[in-house]
């Protein structure tokens, strides 16, 4: 997988939670977040981070309490 192939994919979508993304791709989170931080440092992508679950809700099937989600920017 390329990082040509997050940007189509983000482009699609606009928004993308990371797991979605991994999910998509069929890869680990972590390997995802490589790929997108080529496109945060071109300044295409931004991470947003909503920690809103801290108060105990769940994000979804996250299986975490910060949920990821990038927006493709241009």
């Amino acid at each position: 997988m390329t990082p040509s192939e997050v940007k189509r994919y983000l482009t699609e979508r606009k928004v993308a939670p990371l797991n979605d993304i991994a999910l998509h791709f069929d890869m680990e989170p972590d390997a995802i977040r490589g790929l997108l931080g080529h496109w945060i440092r071109k300044g295409r992508v931004r991470l947003h981070q909503d920690e809103s679950c801290n108060s105990g809700g769940c994000c979804g099937d996250c299986g975490t309490h910060v949920k990821e989600v990038y927006e493709w920017l241009q």
